[in-house]
């Protein structure tokens, strides 16, 4: 899967996905180097399930960080925190290293206009959990092929 890049945010007035709120307007923030987060990405109908799933269980687990999608709609990036690319090997997922390229929370580039945040970044700057993430992904995946099995 290919990155769906970093320095996207959503339009003025874009639509949101049905019960999720539109992202409020951030402050830019540039993050470079090794704090930079990774980026996890998924077909977007597994990181919704995945999005629910850690919503649902976030006094327990911890809640879900950003969350972008592409303009098309086909994918979703978790960010997650750095050095998670180096171990991630979940079938069906990507996980790229970022090192901060392009990463600016707020601002709308030309180039940015076509994705947005399904989750907008948080000021305290807090990330997806990959543990939670993982075993989020795998419910997912499990519920989708329950569903499917039944059609």
């Amino acid at each position: 899967m290919e990155s769906t890049g970093m320095d996207t945010a959503p339009a003025q007035g874009a639509p949101c996905a049905p019960g999720f709120r539109a992202a409020p307007a951030v402050t830019a923030v540039a993050v470079a180097g090794a704090d930079a987060p990774d980026l996890v990405t998924v077909p977007a109908r597994h990181g919704l399930e995945a999005v629910d799933i850690i919503r649902r269980a976030a006094d327990r687990d911890g809640g879900v960080g950003p969350v972008l999608h592409d303009g098309s709609g086909d994918t979703l990036g978790f960010l997650v925190p750095p050095g998670t690319a180096d171990g991630w090997d979940l079938p069906g997922s990507a996980c790229t290293q970022t090192n901060g390229r392009g990463m600016r929370f707020g601002d709308l580039p030309p180039a940015a206009r076509d994705g947005g945040w399904l989750l907008p970044p948080d000021p305290a700057g807090g990330v997806t959990d990959p543990a939670v993430l993982r075993a989020a992904l795998g419910e997912a995946a499990r519920l989708i092929e329950a569903a499917d099995s039944c059609s």
